[in-house]
């Protein structure tokens, strides 16, 4: 297998466990709705449950997170010592989740190999970051990944797979599949099936997955000529597969003299998607900005930009929101293959001269609300399409932090699988 993309030994609870309650969504939802997690901790009570298992990001600051660590790594010791997970060795599961919105995303649980991944600005890597990876948010992250025996995944990676070739063919099959789960996620999550992939089945994906990764091909789908190969693009879980990257580099620095090739923390336990699904859906995500100058800073956009009120044919355009004024800017000196990241760019260079606040903003109506106050303008950005992913991450590299939300936050990946990280 040439990809970075392999079976792996996956853990699942066994059939004893209220699966409704062993499952909770991503740690990094909800980080500013704190009676969410405290539902789910009602939820859960004293069951077996993920919650147990991982660190909600909205409890990363408090006094006691060094306290909630140590628990987790004890709960996970417990949970391996005393029998509850069923090993289901060099395999993958074949997800399908229905979500809050009744449709159906498709999905191929495995690991990816982090020799193949690198989030550094640049990457020329088969696995690569799509937008900025923020190294300063890694160190909290990293202290729940050492020492932990278990890794469970909220990450999710994109391939681009227009004729439906890796995944979609497993949901014509799962009537010869077994079936490993199947169960209602709670708090309005939907509900999701998951089932093992047959060993004829193995070889197939595997067949598909290097076919689609083959430079030649990949350069004639681009118009590219000679570019290295983007086969796996980040959806969900950036900084978690960033986290596992840096600890399997710890790990092999603090053991020079050891062969750690085959150890298993040199990989990650994630999801791959088709980017094609109908069930991912990109929306924008607007920006404000606030205690500015707000003539300053649009004569600094029009001139750095070359902003006019008429179609430059450019292809990108914002409109702007300041003291009752909304109005639709085109952009006739594009720095970037997306009109966010042309925005970006300036907004970053005038802010670190003159001072301000930017913040992210889901939701037009909202960001206007916002841009009422004084000393405040907001910046409403068009949807990226879905099909500008992978030829802008290839062209420009990681995309402006806050690009574009995948999905509602009730549809983001439930923790369910679990696999061993430690020797």
């Amino acid at each position: 297998m040439s990809t970075a993309f392999k079976p792996a030994d996956i853990l699942l609870p066994n059939e004893k466990t209220d699966m409704s309650v062993w499952s909770v969504i991503a740690c990094d939802q909800y980080t500013s709705e704190p009676e969410y997690w405290k539902d789910v901790k009602k939820i859960v009570g004293d069951k077996n449950s993920t919650l147990n298992m991982i660190l909600p990001e909205i409890y990363l600051s408090d006094s006691n997170v060094e306290s909630r660590i140590e628990s987790i790594h004890k709960t996970m010791d417990s949970y391996l010592s005393s029998g509850i997970f069923k090993e289901y060795k060099n395999s993958y599961i074949y997800t399908e989740r229905v979500q809050s919105n009744g449709i159906l995303r498709q999905g191929l649980i495995g690991m990816i190999d982090l020799e193949q991944y690198d989030y550094s600005a640049g990457s020329t890597s088969s696995v690569r970051a799509t937008e900025a990876t923020v190294v300063e948010r890694i160190p909290p992250r990293i202290k729940v990944r050492r020492g932990a025996g278990l890794e469970l995944p909220h990450i999710m990676i994109l391939i681009d797979d227009e004729n439906k070739t890796v995944i979609e063919p497993l949901g014509k099959n799962v009537s010869h599949m077994e079936k490993l789960y199947d169960f209602t996620l709670m708090k309005n999550g939907g509900s999701i099936k998951g089932y093992l992939v047959q060993e004829g089945q193995k070889s197939k994906i595997d067949s598909a997955l290097t076919a689609l990764g083959d430079k030649n091909t990949f350069n004639k789908k681009y118009g590219l000529s000679n570019t290295p190969v983007l086969l796996y693009a980040m959806g969900d879980g950036n900084h978690s597969l960033a986290t596992a990257k840096a600890y399997y580099e710890e790990l092999k620095s603090q053991n020079p003299d050891k062969d750690m090739s085959s150890h298993p923390a040199r990989y990650a336990l994630v999801e791959i998607v088709n980017l094609h699904s109908k069930a991912l859906q990109f929306e924008a995500i607007h920006r404000i900005v606030t205690e500015v100058d707000c003539d300053s800073l649009l004569a600094r956009l029009k001139d750095s930009l070359l902003l006019s009120e008429s179609d430059s044919g450019s292809g990108q355009a914002f409109t702007y929101v300041c003291r009752g004024t909304k109005k639709k800017m085109f952009i006739n000196n594009k720095l970037s293959n997306l009109t966010v990241g042309s925005l970006q760019t300036v907004l970053d260079d005038y802010i670190k001269e003159n001072g301000g606040k930017v913040d992210y903003i889901h939701g037009a109506n909202v960001l206007e609300k916002l841009a009422q106050a004084d000393n405040s303008i907001g910046f409403i950005l068009p949807d990226m399409l879905k099909s500008e992913l992978f030829p802008t991450v290839i062209k420009d590299g990681a995309l402006p932090r806050k690009t574009f939300s995948m999905g509602h936050a009730e549809d983001k990946r439930f923790y369910i699988e679990c696999r061993m990280i430690q020797r």
